[in-house]
């Protein structure tokens, strides 16, 4: 069989994936100034391309290998001549098609206020599907304290009996970005309760990674904490909406005018019910491109599939992949709940830190806690997704 191996592969051979893990590129100063790029190739050939610290861009394999090549400094006829070799293809083509990749990146270097997630002719599904080396997302929840009374009851302040200092998160972050994760989220509770996550924030910015927040929103009703956010390099926001507070229909309008990607996010109630379609509309007049939603009640998750509807026929994009606080009733955790199934990126695309540094495969899963990123070794951990 061995034999018969090797011959089949000496006429017809298989192109081997690139080596797997981590590179990074800075650019000189020019003028579009100076720019970060960091690649992680997985061992499939896939890869994913982060740019500037503020834009996770997923790759198909072909995609993958050009960013390979740019990021370690190839000549554009060295690259010319691997995809000749390697894929026997027209010179023209291969030319073509990599000028047609940098094009590209420029773009995403020169536009501002992008997605924060980007596909490049990339299957999302298969993100799910293939090993990978890391997660491509770390969601940490910075606290479980809330702002309001009636949050303190759902938040599961008796399971964690303490929060991790700056310093501690800080290895927490460290770790993430050696592990490969190119995007943190920071949660809770309401973590624009720590006084350390504008420096947190500037922390991910550092070491690369895209930072997002998810907030009730009320301190972004200040605009001086709310440039400091995006001074330190906050990337998105996702801002829960308490459609009955001025405060934060006041954040959720200054937000707006922000250079920032924002998310809102909608529970559906029954008291909610009748004026969800104005609702919708007056935020697509704000200027509201991004929808979360999940529902208090389970009875109603059916309700959901019109309200996403309504939502796509106003030219609004769902976003369904975010932690929610406090609330497995996620439009996706619904869908699956008659399979009694998990959401099929928990542990796979994302993981969940509590505010000790237990990780879970997805928020909402305290049974099965992987370890603690603090004190286990990330080899460990994710050993057991």
């Amino acid at each position: 069989m061995d034999r018969i191996a090797k011959l089949y592969d000496r006429f017809f051979p298989t192109t081997k994936p690139l080596p797997a893990g981590i590179y990074h590129f800075l650019s000189p100063t020019g003028p579009t100034g100076p720019y970060r790029l960091h690649l992680r190739l997985e061992p499939d050939g896939a890869g994913v391309l982060i740019v500037n610290a503020s834009t996770v861009l997923h790759l198909n394999n072909t995609a993958a290998e050009y960013a390979y090549y740019f990021v370690n400094r190839y000549t554009d006829g060295e690259v010319i001549q691997h995809f000749i070799k390697r894929y026997d293809v027209p010179a023209q083509k291969a030319s073509d098609d990599y000028a047609q990749f940098k094009q590209r990146i420029r773009t995403l270097i020169e536009t501002p206020d992008l997605d924060p997630v980007t596909f490049l002719d990339f299957d999302q599904k298969t993100l799910y599907a293939a090993a990978v080396l890391a997660p491509y997302r770390l969601d940490c929840a910075l606290t479980y304290q809330v702002m309001d009374m009636a949050g303190q009851g759902v938040a599961p302040v008796d399971r964690v009996k303490r929060e991790l200092t700056p310093d501690e998160w800080k290895v927490i972050l460290d770790k993430s970005w050696k592990a490969g994760i190119p995007q943190v989220i920071f949660t809770g509770g309401e973590p624009t309760l720590r006084p350390d996550l504008p420096d947190l924030i500037a922390y991910t910015e550092k070491l690369g990674q895209v930072t997002g927040l998810l907030t009730n929103g009320l301190r972004l009703a200040e605009p001086d904490y709310t440039h400091t956010l995006l001074q330190n390099g906050l990337d998105h926001i996702m801002l829960v909406l308490d459609t009955e507070s001025d405060p934060a229909w006041e954040a959720v309008r200054h937000i707006l005018k922000e250079d920032i990607q924002t998310t809102i996010h909608l529970t559906v109630t029954e008291q909610l019910l009748p004026e969800m379609l104005p609702l919708l509309d007056y935020l697509g007049r704000l200027g509201v491109n991004y929808i979360s939603l999940s529902v208090n009640d389970l009875a109603l998750k059916d309700y959901l599939q019109a309200v996403r509807q309504e939502i796509a026929e106003r030219g609004m994009k769902l976003v369904w992949d975010l932690p929610v606080p406090y609330s497995n009733f996620h439009p996706v955790a619904l869908e699956l709940a008659e399979h009694e199934e998990t959401p099929q990126g928990a542990g796979k695309a994302w993981l969940y830190v509590e505010p000790d540094g237990d990780v879970l495969p997805s928020q909402g899963m305290p049974e099965n806690v992987l370890g603690n990123l603090l004190y286990d070794p990330w080899e460990k951990i994710w050993a057991k997704h």
